[in-house]
């Protein structure tokens, strides 16, 4: 904006259409996303840098902009239009209790589910996980474990969904995210990448620690995670090359999502880790 010129309000053409990718319809539309506060405005950065673009603007209050001064100035390098807003615009274009004054509008990330297994050696696929923040976690947990992709299959969350993003806390820039609808053509799409898919399932599953013993975790491998009220339908179960379950030694009922997923991507990252490449087997046909 121009020396002078007043910061744009929540009725200026710009942030009504921001404002728009709140909704998953609006963002699906646009092609576009949010990203709120310093820690996810700062990935973002990281990411455009990366990728030669995609942080298209970043809207910030006075208040922010004096604060965050050096990422305003990062987001201006990266090809972001820099926006001046009132407290109340910025509040406008937040889901959060407590806006930070600082909103990127991103491109859209998903890829297709066979891009994103491609040349994979570990993938984390949800299936029908519908809870924002615990899509949001497993992402992150799947950028810790070093996996290769995430893979959002059936009916779950939009991953650009701002819970999501926030529970990500950037791992959503970090990592290919696919969308497919259908969760066996997800599966399909993972087990002609020569991935081995592995059910997540407490209730039918080989314990996860034999499983390990026993060489199967050696694989490049695709895990399903099931939402927490109903894991897996019968249909995925089928479709998985095998079913494992992360032992419960004391009195817990069960682990949550996050937890659960990072048992299991972390065990596989570790017989990936301690196995050469080379010496894999081939991948099941």
């Amino acid at each position: 904006m121009r020396p002078g010129e007043a910061p744009f309000t929540e009725r200026t053409p710009r942030v009504a259409a921001a404002r728009a990718l709140l909704r998953r319809q609006g963002r699906e539309r646009a092609g576009r996303f949010l990203a709120e506060g310093p820690q996810a405005v700062g990935e973002a950065v990281g990411w455009a840098r990366d990728r030669g673009g995609g942080l298209l603007e970043l809207f910030v209050t006075e208040r922010a902009g004096t604060r965050h001064h050096e990422l305003v100035d990062a987001a201006v390098t990266v090809g972001a239009r820099v926006s001046p807003v009132t407290e109340r615009a910025s509040a406008g274009l937040s889901d959060t209790a407590t806006p930070q004054g600082l909103v990127a509008v991103c491109s859209a990330l998903p890829v297709p589910a066979s891009r994103a297994a491609a040349g994979t050696r570990l993938v984390a696929v949800l299936a029908g996980v519908a809870e924002p923040g615990n899509a949001g976690t497993v992402i992150r947990v799947a950028d810790a474990a070093g996996a290769d992709a995430v893979i959002l299959a059936g009916h779950s969350v939009d991953p650009h969904n701002g819970k999501c993003v926030r529970a990500s806390v950037g791992s959503v820039f970090h990592l290919p995210l696919a969308v497919e609808p259908d969760g066996r053509r997800a599966v399909d799409a993972c087990r002609d990448a020569g991935l081995h898919v592995l059910a997540a399932d407490g209730a039918t599953g080989r314990d996860l620690d034999e499983a390990a013993c026993a060489g199967v975790l050696d694989r490049p491998t695709a895990w399903l995670f099931g939402s927490e009220a109903h894991g897996l339908g019968p249909e995925l179960l089928d479709a998985a090359d095998a079913a494992v379950a992360v032992p419960l030694h004391g009195r817990a009922e069960s682990l949550n999502l996050a937890t659960a997923a990072a048992v299991c991507l972390y065990a596989s990252a570790r017989a990936h880790r301690s196995r050469p490449a080379a010496t894999w087997p081939e991948p099941i046909a």
